[in-house]
């Protein structure tokens, strides 16, 4: 894992015959993921792949809205 400073890191992880990935412990304690938690995954053809926990994502909705 190669860390740039404390708030961001940059992790490979394998993709499982499931499809399945690990997600980090270090991005878990960083996101405060928890067994159980929902992620959204958005992905953009050319842009690729996120993952963001449903609470910020409803979040960042919200704030999206106010703005108009």
């Amino acid at each position: 894992m190669e860390k740039d400073r404390d708030n961001r890191f940059i992790v490979s992880v394998k993709v499982g015959p499931k499809g399945q990935i690990t997600i980090p412990a270090e991005a878990r304690a960083m996101f405060d993921i928890r067994q159980g938690d929902t992620l959204m995954v958005m992905g953009d053809a050319q842009r690729g792949l996120a993952l963001l926990k449903d609470t910020m994502f409803y979040k960042l909705m919200e704030d999206r809205d106010g703005d108009h």
